[in-house]
């Protein structure tokens, strides 16, 4: 499968992406429909709905973001089907006024990855792995929450932020680094949001929920720049051994893995 099949195009999101096809260090591939990720879900159509719940067999939503946007944003159209269960986790760090829209700004990470004398595209990206950081240090039980509903959905899970790209991002190299993808494939399919990152910040400029963060920075400073995912996944490596090693400090067993995979994987 090419990357462009895994795209899932709606009328109410377009930042929504199957999980599966993603090669595996033992050269096998994710399994589709299984996980998805995705942007906000608010504008979702009648058709978006049918296909999601339908074809794609939707039971499980993975809600990143905080009661405060839930709130503005207003009840999404998938909180009345009752054959599908929303969980919100919201990974609670935010920078921006309402949102983490604001993510690779003003942000003090100097402890964790430091940052000076480097070129600008590499602060940058240092800067933004530290803010993802902060989602792991403030609210490791949504993260694995999180992967435990993705395992253990009885149809397909879907994760989805404001964006879907920093907290859904995170989120979700987690998940396929338990399934064994690939580092290459991981840090891939983090910047694959950049595909359709005009059309997402469009989305977002139009809400008063997420315009006041947006405004006055140019576009490509959202861009989902793969250092930034190498930079976080380096960081977990040398401090916890690994994704995995950070998981299990935080309370994931050995059979959420074993569960998780089984999901992912063929």
């Amino acid at each position: 499968m090419t990357e462009h099949t895994r795209w899932i195009d709606l009328d109410g999101a377009v930042n929504m992406r199957d999980l599966g096809g993603l090669p595996t260090r033992d050269g096998a591939a994710t399994s589709f429909g299984r996980v998805l990720r995705g942007d906000n879900l608010q504008g979702l159509s009648a058709a978006d709905i049918q296909r999601l719940t339908g074809d794609l067999a939707l039971r499980d939503v993975i809600d990143l973001r905080t009661g405060d946007e839930v709130g503005k944003e207003g009840p999404g159209p998938l909180t009345r089907r009752p054959d599908v269960t929303i969980h919100h986790l919201s990974l609670f760090t935010e920078v921006g006024e309402h949102t983490d829209a604001d993510a690779d700004a003003a942000v003090d990470v100097d402890s964790a990855l430091p940052w000076q004398d480097k070129p600008v595209s590499q602060e940058i990206a240092d800067r933004s792995a530290g803010f993802y950081l902060n989602y792991l240090h403030e609210r490791p039980d949504s993260v694995v929450a999180a992967l435990r509903v993705m395992g253990r959905s009885q149809g397909s899970a879907l994760v989805h932020c404001a964006a879907g790209k920093d907290r859904t991002g995170v989120v979700v190299a987690l998940a396929l680094e338990v399934a064994d993808v690939t580092r290459d494939a991981i840090i891939a399919d983090y910047v694959l949001t950049g595909e359709r990152l005009p059309r997402v910040l469009a989305r977002l400029k139009a809400s008063p929920t997420y315009a006041a963060d947006l405004d006055g920075r140019p576009d490509d400073s959202h861009l989902p720049r793969p250092e930034i995912m190498a930079n976080l996944l380096a960081h977990l490596d040398d401090n916890y051994g690994g994704p995995l090693g950070w998981l299990t400090k935080h309370g994931w067993s050995a059979v959420d893995s074993e569960t998780l995979r089984a999901r992912l994987r063929p």
